[in-house]
């Protein structure tokens, strides 16, 4: 059997809000840990000490492992005995919704000249099934010196595992350490290379799959998900038109010992629920039925909340809105996605000089989307509105009150 080469040293490719945690989690247990990112400005903040994201305390995080030595970043790859591939898998936005694993492929790309005798790749991104087979067969075709384990799956030169990550921003460094892990790799052999590297950290169980089960075990997760948020934003839709209080109707249905029905929103945003799921529609168009109706249910939800502020506006043309909430989630400053700005974007352009916005983390808005009327603080936002647009429930919007008389539009059900 081939001898493992001990990993000393991990390369994470894309240091965004998967990336940069994990590299640092990994820099925490005393590896040497390189990441590396296109931005310029990434790269110098992280070598610098600091986050460039909001992350509970990734910042001081990243600047111990940065100032022991043991956490940098790049703007190119070098040699490593592993590396992460982090990097996004978005759709397209049009009515096809179509993966692109583009940035997946180029990152195999970028390793591939640096990649040794012994090493391994994990593709952390969530992506089609089939992804890290065919990342695989793209490293052999750049690397014909070595062999992979859709070529030798005995004794491979190069192991390959797919494990996709299961946090949520707020809360990522605990869950990085303390959720369950699903480890794929495209052999047994990968697959105890790649729980090898991830029980350096992870307190979970590291359940062993294969690439192609644990691709599909995270569209899964995320599709269940957007199918119950879909039932409860339906179900606020279908009470709104019955004039019936929705928040009231799940309480009640919820006393029931096997009902659990969540809370509605504006619709659903982030890197993975309102994502994922178009992967397996892709992949199975004609089964895909209640999975692709989950989709349009929630991607419906914002019309139905502009839909809402219309109604009022049309007895006041002259209102003023304020739309308190602009990430994808509370207490975030992740707007990927976000169905809250969305529709803060497609009122300002309805209503043009008479909408504002607040959100405790608009600095982390893009300079596009920053041309949007911001207020920093919620009382200037409601003193001098007419209708109030409530999209996400911040906990720095829990100290101020609305003043009377003032409409509102609660698509959270924070004031309920």
């Amino acid at each position: 059997m081939q001898e493992q080469r001990t990993i000393n040293k991990v390369s994470v490719i894309g240091l965004g809000y998967i990336g940069l945690p994990t590299a640092a989690m990994f820099a925490s247990r005393e590896l040497d840990v390189v990441g590396v990112d296109i931005s310029q400005h990434v790269i110098d903040t992280i070598n610098s000490g600091r986050a460039h994201i909001e992350e509970g305390a990734l910042d001081e995080l990243v600047a111990h492992c940065v100032s022991k030595g043991k956490l940098r970043a790049s703007l190119k790859p070098e040699e490593a005995d592993a590396f992460i591939i982090a990097v996004p898998t978005p759709v397209s936005h049009d009515e096809r919704h179509a993966p692109d694993v583009s940035y997946v492929m180029e990152a195999a790309r970028s390793i591939a000249p640096v990649l040794r005798k012994g090493g391994l790749v994990v593709l952390e991104s969530t992506s089609p099934v089939g992804t890290t087979g065919a990342m695989a067969r793209v490293l052999a075709e750049l690397r014909p010196d070595l062999s992979f384990p859709h070529q030798d799956a005995g004794a491979p030169d190069i192991h390959v595992a797919y494990c996709p990550e299961r946090i949520i921003p707020g809360q990522m460094l605990r869950e990085l350490v303390e959720n369950d892990r699903i480890i794929g790799g495209m052999t047994q052999a990968c697959t105890q290379r790649a729980t090898g590297l991830y029980q350096t950290f992870v307190k979970g169980i590291c359940h062993p799959s294969d690439d192609r089960s644990a691709e599909m075990v995270k569209l899964t997760e995320n599709a269940f998900r957007d199918v119950n948020i879909a039932f409860a934003n339906e179900l606020s839709m279908i009470c709104g038109d019955l004039d019936l209080d929705v928040w009231k109707i799940i309480e009640m249905a919820n006393r029931h010992p096997r009902v659990s029905i969540l809370r509605p929103g504006p619709g659903v945003g982030g890197h993975c629920i309102a994502v994922d799921p178009w992967f397996i529609v892709a992949e199975s168009p004609e089964r895909a039925r209640l999975i692709e109706t989950a989709r349009q249910v929630n991607d419906a939800k914002p019309h139905y909340v502009i839909q809402q502020v219309a109604k009022l506006v049309a007895a006041k043309p002259a209102a003023r809105i304020a739309c308190l909430g602009l990430s994808y989630k509370p207490d975030v400053d992740d707007f990927r996605e976000s169905p809250a700005l969305e529709i803060a974007k497609q009122l300002h352009a309805t209503y043009p000089g008479q909408v504002v916005c607040c959100d405790p983390y608009a600095a982390a808005l893009s300079s596009n989307d920053a041309k949007l009327e911001l207020v920093s603080r919620m009382e200037q936002a409601v003193s001098n509105a007419d209708v109030v647009v409530m999209l996400v429930g911040h906990q720095a919007f829990r100290s101020t009150s609305l003043p009377a008389g003032i409409a509102v539009v609660d698509s959270v059900g924070f004031w309920v």
